[in-house]
């Protein structure tokens, strides 16, 4: 027997304003049909007034736990992956734990962009794995709105508002057995090298100021295709499956033509991979949870599904984890 990370039940959150590309396209010079052809995105949601990081995280936490059935006052653990937070600090995670009640226990920000939510699983698993706390919260919301460039055409379409949650808990499986529940294995990576690539032009420290997200979507794309490829066969190397074992790929929603790519790479049909990009946009660090929980709700995963959770993010950063639903 072994102590795993076993998924609850999971949640979510958008804002309440929806935009079309169509209405975009009177805010920027574009076109419904630019946007699509170039990244599959028809349109997304945008936080308004009162509605920040931690509501929008605060809502996909309590659908999540009345999914896994659990009250909220027996977490002892809140993981929130976030480049978008309330404030520089106290972080959101102690903002959220408030809310729901269940303060006293272990609570903390990650900082990986869009790999934030892989970072967040990775940490909390390992956690619950050492006994540093039974039950977690693992969430990734973004207000993504707040630092974009409203008069750059080329970044300003492509990103979206929202949020998800997984409630994660610590449970004995029987290791042997190859339909046991829970997350089976992780990699995460990240390269400093390429900042320049995707970034925001400010920061406490530096200029006093939260800047703008900055990006070169070509260069993005070609590294995206090729990490996200190689920490996928990473994954299913340690777990000892191959690409023909997944159920479900769940992907960062950046572009469609990213999840189409890697998915090729691994002669995965695109059937197979989750995508919702076309409703949300790019979420960040709240794409994948969302996505996930998306498709629990329509019906396409469920109880025993293999999932496999992937995102590249600024940073660079990225990152894989699989588990049996």
């Amino acid at each position: 027997m072994s102590v795993r990370s076993v998924i609850l039940g999971s949640g979510s959150a958008l804002p309440a304003r929806l935009v079309t590309n169509a209405e975009m396209a009177q805010m920027v010079d574009t076109t419904d049909e630019w946007i699509v052809e170039r990244t599959g995105i028809r349109q997304r949601y945008i936080a308004g007034e009162g509605e920040t990081t931690a509501s929008l995280a605060t809502e996909a936490a309590r659908r999540a736990l009345e999914a896994a059935g659990v009250d909220a006052r027996s977490i002892d653990l809140i993981v929130l992956a976030t480049a978008t937070p309330d404030q520089t600090f106290p972080a959101t995670a102690t903002i959220v734990q408030d809310r729901l009640g269940c303060n006293g226990g272990i609570a903390f920000d990650v900082a990986a962009v869009c790999s934030g939510f892989l970072y967040a699983l990775a940490t909390a698993d390992s956690l619950l794995r050492t006994g540093m706390a039974r039950r977690a919260l693992v969430i990734g919301a973004e207000t993504f709105s707040r630092i974009l460039d409203w008069e750059d055409r080329t970044t300003c379409v492509l990103f979206g508002d929202g949020a998800g949650a997984l409630v994660l808990e610590a449970q004995e499986v029987d290791e042997n057995d190859p339909n046991a529940p829970g997350i089976i294995a992780s990699r995460l990576h990240a390269d400093g090298a390429h900042n320049e690539l995707l970034f925001v032009d400010g920061g406490p420290s530096t200029t006093g100021t939260v800047g703008k997200l900055r990006m070169k979507g070509r260069e993005v794309f070609r590294h995206a295709v090729t990490n996200l490829a190689n920490v996928l066969s990473e994954v299913l190397e340690a777990s000892g499956h191959a690409p023909s074992d997944i159920d479900w790929v769940v992907p960062h929603q950046a572009n469609f033509r990213i999840l189409d790519a890697t998915a090729r790479k691994l002669s995965l049909p695109i059937e197979k991979v989750i995508v919702t990009v076309d409703r949300h946009a790019n979420t960040s660090a709240a794409s994948v949870p969302l996505a996930f929980d998306t498709a629990v709700r329509d019906g396409r995963i469920g109880k025993g599904d293999l999932v496999m959770f992937e995102a590249m993010g600024g940073g660079f950063t990225w990152g894989a984890s699989l588990a049996r639903f």
